[in-house]
């Protein structure tokens, strides 16, 4: 997807800060922080949301939920604890249809 902007992150079209890089996922911060710690997790396959995934993807969206808890137990919130959240669709807050975990804390 040549106009999604986190396919062209994952692709290293567009710059991103990143904090978390493995063959399937990229998690890096969101320029638009309402954390201190606001960081996003995306896989590199473009999937548009949850509302469209299918079963295929379930494994690479647990990837992402692994990542998370990378990311948190790197930043110090392993045992502090964070919040993750997933917005599904327009209705459901999603702006960027490429699915993606925000990672929260602090």
């Amino acid at each position: 997807m040549r106009d999604c902007v986190f396919c062209r992150i994952v692709a290293r079209q567009s710059h991103a800060d990143v904090e978390y890089e493995d063959d399937a996922v990229l998690a890096f911060k969101d320029i638009y922080p309402k954390a201190p710690v606001h960081v996003l997790i995306v896989p590199k396959r473009h999937i548009d949301s949850i509302l469209t995934m299918e079963r295929q993807d379930a494994e690479l969206l647990g990837r992402c939920l692994l990542a998370a808890r990378t990311v948190g137990e790197a930043k110090g919130f392993g045992e502090r604890g964070y919040r993750l959240r997933v917005n599904c669709g327009p209705g459901g807050g999603q702006v960027v249809n490429h699915v993606h975990v925000h990672f929260l804390a602090g």
